[in-house]
């Protein structure tokens, strides 16, 4: 086969990412689970994200905690905060996984 019909971009096997959750057990864990996920949207790894904690994007079980981590965000100076963070953060508690 000629070179010319060969894709040498496709798509390789992705390296799985360490987020660094804590054990499933641990009480921090949902909070960490909820950071994991905005994080992961944030930076285009949502599929990773969700692998790894084992929440869908906006499941309303993380409401909580993202609603923490966006007063959180907020409450830093303007010129420190992450507005994408905070995008996505207001994305999750508006999204509904039943629709």
């Amino acid at each position: 086969m000629s070179r010319a019909f060969v894709n040498e971009d496709a798509e390789l096997p992705q390296p799985r990412l360490d987020f660094g959750l804590p054990p499933r057990g641990d009480r921090s864990y949902d909070a960490a689970a909820a950071l994991v996920l905005l994080e992961g949207a944030r930076d285009g790894h949502m599929a990773s994200a969700e692998e790894a904690t084992g929440y869908r994007w906006g499941d309303p079980h993380l409401h909580k905690h993202v609603e923490r981590l966006l007063e959180k965000e907020q409450d830093k100076p303007e010129h420190e905060q992450d507005r994408r963070f905070m995008q996505m953060a207001r994305r999750y508690l508006r999204f509904n996984p039943d629709e």
